[in-house]
């Protein structure tokens, strides 16, 4: 894996971190929470949203938007957890 590699999952993570964060309102972890909320949303929308049948197709965008939706999955999760 190269440097521009790493740069674009993290200019992803960023973007799709701070979208969560506008989206499930009463979040927002600062610039580096922010990037590993959306790595992390990634990795958990990778892991189900194929399972239910949505596919994004490729590129930039579609990854973004890939990320955004597992990071407001995980974003959702840790108000439920909070609360209890």
């Amino acid at each position: 894996m190269g440097i521009e590699s790493i740069l674009i999952i993290l200019l992803i993570g960023s973007i799709a971190g701070w979208l969560a964060g506008q989206i499930v309102s009463g979040f927002g972890y600062g610039l580096l929470g922010n990037i590993v909320i959306g790595i992390v949303g990634a990795f958990i929308a990778g892991a189900i949203l194929p399972r239910i049948g949505l596919g994004f197709g490729g590129g930039i965008l579609a990854a973004i938007v890939h990320a955004t939706i597992g990071a407001v999955i995980l974003l959702f999760l840790i108000k439920l957890v909070k609360r209890a």
